[in-house]
């Protein structure tokens, strides 16, 4: 099955991939790997802002996170094809938190589950999951990822 039929099957269309605001690439395809630069939450065009812990509680978090990841999918098949890719290598991923907020690591769930339904066991990856007093545009989450791509 594609990938294209999967995203199919699990009733997701991919976003546009975003062009970048700043002086960097989207996407750098090094060595079999591509490697994605930091994706927003975008929803109807906007992107999702707030602060995990004070104003965004998990659940909301987990769905800017999955919307995170669906950017990079789009970059991904922007760039290479989502049918190239042969393995999800690891995410970062960076929420925008509260001092007393200690759940990233289920707020991240939301990319990391994501990658697991669209690639099955080629989807398990590593992962970093860090809080952070701010993210560009207020977002309440950023994730950046590393792909292995077939030649």
């Amino acid at each position: 099955m594609s990938i294209a039929d999967r995203l199919t099957e699990l009733g997701i269309t991919l976003p546009q991939a975003a062009a970048p605001v700043a002086a960097y690439v989207p996407t750098v395809l090094a060595n079999g790997l591509l490697h994605v630069s930091g994706q927003l939450p975008f929803r109807e065009g906007q992107v999702v802002t707030g602060r995990l812990g004070e104003d965004v509680d998990v659940e909301q978090g987990q769905a800017a996170a999955r919307l995170c990841g669906l950017m990079l999918l789009a970059q991904v098949e922007a760039a290479v094809g989502l049918d190239r890719v042969e393995r999800v290598v690891k995410l970062g991923v960076f929420v925008n938190s509260a001092g007393s907020f200690t759940q990233q690591p289920e707020v991240a769930n939301g990319a990391s589950e994501l990658m697991q339904d669209v690639f099955g066991d080629a989807g398990r990856h590593a992962r970093a999951a860090v809080g952070v007093p701010t993210l560009p545009r207020g977002a309440a989450v950023e994730v950046d990822a590393v792909f292995q791509v077939k030649g």
